[in-house]
């Protein structure tokens, strides 16, 4: 089963490359996949970005809370599949892109139905107070600002670590919670770090709109999700044995790395047969 699944390692070790190497090797061999999921991801952040923003431009707060929900319900199944095709790419899991959106969709839609609509409900109240910040005559005093960047930047590193166990784990939603918690204090600084550069990604974004609106097609989600994970995921992996769990759970979806000379002998071997 393991040759059906293997990979080559470019440097001949048999073994993972690492670091800018090992970026630009999943960069070139899973763009497409990415790209693919992220049109989906967009899609389902759709009814959520279109009622938030009716209820900015209209100022109303009965409007943004259904909207949050109603669009949560949708946008969290949605971002839950972008997870897991990252950490899929992360961890050399094999399959095809469509075969594992689906299995994704199908596994994870029910619990990140729940977390979808309060990650919704946070990120509207978020965008609507940012705008009244912007359309007031009298500018929000520093203590005020702090505040809000503050809670955003808590929100942004809580939920970095909350999806990620929502589409890897079976696992009680109170247990998620104390793992994201712990996991923040215990690493505060890489955490902190992997949350502002995700928020300097969505704040570029906006800023440079309706121009950035083509990079939001073609980076979106993926980008940024995936250059965060990538910094996290050997610290992820080492605190909740991601990838022991999983080749313990389901063999199939476990790599197995050849060096070139291996390689090379099994494919003479294929041939012979």
């Amino acid at each position: 089963m393991a040759s059906l699944f293997s990979f080559r390692t470019p440097n001949g070790t048999g073994r993972r490359l690492t670091g800018t190497a090992r970026f630009s090797e999943l960069l070139g061999r899973d763009f497409n996949r990415f790209f693919t999921v992220n049109l989906f991801t967009l899609l389902g952040f759709l009814p959520f970005t279109l009622g938030a923003l009716a209820a900015i431009l209209s100022s109303s707060i009965l409007v943004l809370i259904p909207a949050c929900v109603l669009g949560g319900a949708l946008a969290g199944p949605s971002l839950s599949c972008m997870y897991d095709a990252i950490f899929r790419s992360l961890r050399d899991a094999p399959g095809k892109c469509m075969e594992n959106y689906r299995r994704a969709w199908k596994q994870n839609w029910r619990q990140a139905v729940i977390p979808g609509i309060i990650f919704c409900l946070f990120l509207g109240c978020y965008a609507f107070m940012l705008m009244l910040f912007w359309w007031s005559k009298t500018a929000p005093g520093s203590g005020t600002v702090a505040l809000f960047f503050v809670s955003l930047t808590l929100f942004t590193m809580f939920f970095s670590l909350y999806w990620p166990q929502l589409v890897l784990f079976e696992q009680s939603r109170t247990q998620r919670f104390k793992n994201c918690l712990l996991f923040m204090i215990r690493f505060f600084w890489k955490t902190l770090g992997c949350a502002l550069l995700q928020i300097a990604y969505w704040a570029f974004l906006l800023l440079f709109l309706p121009w950035s609106a083509v990079l939001l097609v073609l980076t979106g989600f993926w980008f940024i999700l995936f250059a965060e994970n990538f910094l996290l995921y050997n610290t992820l992996n080492k605190i909740f044995c991601i990838e022991e769990q999983i080749a313990q759970d389901f063999p199939e979806q476990a790599p197995f790395y050849e060096d070139d000379e291996a390689w090379l002998k099994r494919k003479q071997e294929e041939e012979r047969i």
